[in-house]
């Protein structure tokens, strides 16, 4: 028995089944409303023609494509790969046409995708930019564009030209500066005998040095930072934003190529950005070698699966940055369990549409009758997971409860150094405990929450009062869900402390917008906190200008420098007025 299996044909021109190869189903792309069947027939056996492998185009296939291209009076575009074979007809310019580079044969900025497109047009001008840039996007590895006559086939001097009037022939070039060459205007006989294969050759070896170039450059993720500013927010905003999703990025290990932006009244339901600028951001990816596009919002499961099919390399957003950073900075067993947790739940929804593996159904012994597909199988796993872990935090929260009450019982009263991440917090709980909890200049440099004792002596009575200082993490802007859930246990510190320390970084041109996220996350606290002294620190990077402002705000707030040590004795009497004020109430 023979099995036969016609399918649309791939992009190596392949198609067949087990038993026997069959001719695979002409789909033309495109636009063709209003075409007759017999203009379809002509725009399907386009595909039974084959080009010499190093052959740009020969004059016989040419002058076929220009025929039907006239006669239905639209340009066309034919994808042919290496071998000759004519894998994808589209009726329409390059735009219209063009392949998805989630769906090209090969993608990378190592190479070219192995296929070459000859298009038609009806102007003699050469390719326009967006004709060009729809090739960088698919990296094509040429583009012959026919300059047709619009008026069929013509004779001058006694010599057939049929219906072409001019050629062009554009192809990629690895400098940044300058992504392509177009060629002057040519006939198609000289167009005909141009050496496929040793361009190709060439342009490949190019572009495999430069991209060896950048590897040995740089060893970490190569990252195009990607903003949207909307009606609802300032230009100052949006720039800061930008410049912390930009530290996010340095503090995850990454570097910043380039960043981009675009203004839009609403985020685009599927791409959040128009048409436009994604092929803008696709292309610059491929100009400074980018392999990761960070977006400065979150992104849903949908919109990440479109950014990606469209630009061709991976995107996450800024609550995916944000959990990386935690995964990293996570150093006790209980950091690492809560930054799984946060991870899990944000993957759980965004399972779906992860690719035909996740949905195919299971095969063999054991999986036949109803089963499940892959997908509510991993989902399965993950919800079990979660759970497992979720009952793990409320053991540490118990754990820490334990701790928390055994302070109270030696009458040790409590302080939770809170603020924006990077304003000094675990700096300043170094100086004044004389500690070596880790400190760097970089946000989310402390995870997990660090307690110390501290011992003040009071100036006037000669007593000295022990307290205990808890270095928590630091807040950010629109802190995520996931993350405030799974670092409850931690949070935890900061609702039973008795009092907060709230530090802010004065030194930082948005200072006041911190402030305002800082003290929204609180508010968000499942228990009142309690007494609270805002501390600016960095005070000796400023201007005396912006010190006014502060202190004019904000006029109960002490001005401190935590590596220069200014300001701690004032901070010191201070805190001791804010523990008796807070154990009294």
């Amino acid at each position: 028995m023979s099995l036969t299996l016609s399918l649309q044909p791939n992009y190596y021109g392949i198609s067949g089944s087990t038993q026997e190869f069959t001719r695979p189903i002409e789909t033309v792309y495109g636009h063709l409303k209003g075409l007759k069947p017999s203009q379809l027939k002509q725009l399907q056996r386009i595909y039974h023609q084959r080009l010499p492998g190093d052959c740009v185009v020969t004059p016989e296939f040419a002058q076929r494509l220009a025929a039907v291209s006239t006669d239905i009076d639209s340009p066309l575009c034919a994808y042919v790969n290496r071998r000759g074979q004519v894998i994808r007809v589209g009726v329409g310019t390059l735009q219209q046409t063009q392949i998805p580079p989630a769906e090209l044969p090969r993608y990378g900025a190592e190479r070219l995708s192995g296929l070459r497109c000859i298009a038609t047009q009806f102007e003699p001008d050469p390719p326009t930019d967006a004709v060009l840039t729809t090739m960088a996007l698919q990296r094509l590895d040429l583009l012959a564009v026919l300059a047709l006559t619009g008026s069929g086939f013509t004779r001058r001097g006694g010599g057939a030209t049929g219906y072409i009037q001019s050629t062009y022939l554009a192809h990629l070039v690895p400098h940044p500066e300058q992504r392509w060459l177009v060629s002057a205007p040519t006939d198609l006989e000289a167009l005909a005998e141009q050496d496929f294969l040793a361009l190709v050759e060439g342009l490949e070896a190019e572009f495999s040095r430069a991209f060896t170039a950048l590897q040995v450059e740089a060893d970490s993720d190569r990252v195009l930072v990607v903003g949207l500013l909307t009606n609802g927010q300032t230009p100052d905003h949006f720039q800061h934003r930008l410049e912390e999703l930009e530290r996010l990025v340095d503090s995850a290990g990454g570097e910043v190529l380039e960043t981009m932006y675009q203004k839009r009244a609403r985020p685009h339901p599927q791409t959040v950005l128009g048409a436009g600028k994604v092929q803008e951001v696709a292309l610059a990816a491929q100009t400074v070698g980018a392999n990761l596009v960070v977006f400065d919002r979150d992104l849903s499961p949908t919109q990440v699966r479109n950014l990606e099919s469209l630009v061709g390399i991976r995107v996450v957003d800024r609550t995916e940055l944000i959990l990386d950073i935690f995964a990293q900075r996570a150093k006790s067993g209980a950091g690492k369990l809560q930054v799984e947790l946060a991870q899990l739940e944000y993957q759980m929804p965004r399972l779906k549409g992860r690719g035909l593996t996740m949905s195919r159904q299971g095969g063999g012994i054991g999986t036949r009758g109803p089963g499940e597909t892959k997908l509510e199988t991993e989902r399965r796993t993950i919800q079990r997971r979660i759970t497992k872990l979720q009952q793990e935090v409320n053991q540490l929260q118990a754990h820490r409860a334990r701790l928390r009450h055994r302070r109270q019982d030696d009458n040790l009263p409590s302080l939770a150094v809170v603020g924006y991440t990077n304003a000094g917090k675990s700096t300043l709980v170094n100086t004044l405990t004389n500690s070596e909890v880790y400190a760097a200049d970089q946000l989310f440099a402390t995870l997990d929450p660090t307690t110390r004792r501290l011992a003040i002596t009071d100036p006037a009575t000669n007593e000295t009062t022990q307290m205990v200082l808890t270095d928590t993490v630091g807040f950010i802007e629109e802190l995520p869900a996931s993350l405030m859930d799974a670092f409850r246990a931690t949070l935890e510190e900061v609702t039973e402390a008795d009092a907060l320390l709230h530090v802010v970084d004065v030194s930082h041109p948005a200072w006041q917008d911190q402030i305002h996220w800082v003290m929204r996350i609180l508010k968000e606290m499942p228990i009142v906190t309690g007494p609270m002294l805002l501390v600016f620190n960095k005070s000796d990077r400023v201007s005396s200008e912006v010190l006014a402002i502060a202190q004019e705000e904000y006029p109960n707030a002490l001005f401190i420098s935590a590596t220069e040590r200014l300001g701690l004795d004032t901070l010191r009497r201070r805190l001791l007025q804010l523990v008796d004020y807070a154990v009294t109430v």
